[in-house]
């Protein structure tokens, strides 16, 4: 099976990080209102960027496969916060497509999309988030 894999590293002397995966970057931190920088998204908002762009991607394969043209895409992800530990709840998205093609098509397009769509099936059906390892790395001068 396919893996995908992507690293993490924060900047230096903020809390700001840096994602990377495949020659391409993503900037990550916390809302200003914690004290951060602010310059980039944090955890929850690239959980929903990974639910709404799997979908949209999804749409352009299972399009494709079947001869449906799409002209535009607008999908909207939201969730509520919640639980204890916090957790992301009640995650829902709406989605438009602009289309060619007879509605019933893309009707169908958009239900084929929701049962096959990699990142929504896996908060679907629980994929297992597990620690690997860790390291700490005193720099204490005792």
């Amino acid at each position: 099976m396919a893996q995908t894999k992507v690293e993490i590293r924060t900047v230096h002397g903020a809390t700001a990080a840096v994602g990377w995966s495949n020659g391409r970057t993503v900037t990550i931190d916390r809302a200003t209102s914690t004290g951060s920088l602010g310059i980039g998204f944090n955890g929850g908002e690239l959980l929903l960027f990974a639910v709404g762009g799997c979908y949209c991607n999804d749409l352009f394969r299972e399009a494709e496969k079947l001869g449906i043209s799409i002209n535009n895409v607008n999908i909207q992800v939201e969730t509520d916060w919640g639980g204890d530990p916090v957790r992301a709840t009640n995650l829902r998205f709406s989605v438009r497509v602009e289309s060619d093609d007879p509605r019933e098509k893309v009707e169908d397009l958009i239900r084929l999309t929701d049962r096959v769509a990699e990142i929504p099936n896996s908060l679907r059906f629980g994929t297992e988030a597990t620690l690997a390892k860790f390291e700490v790395v005193s720099r204490r001068k005792d």
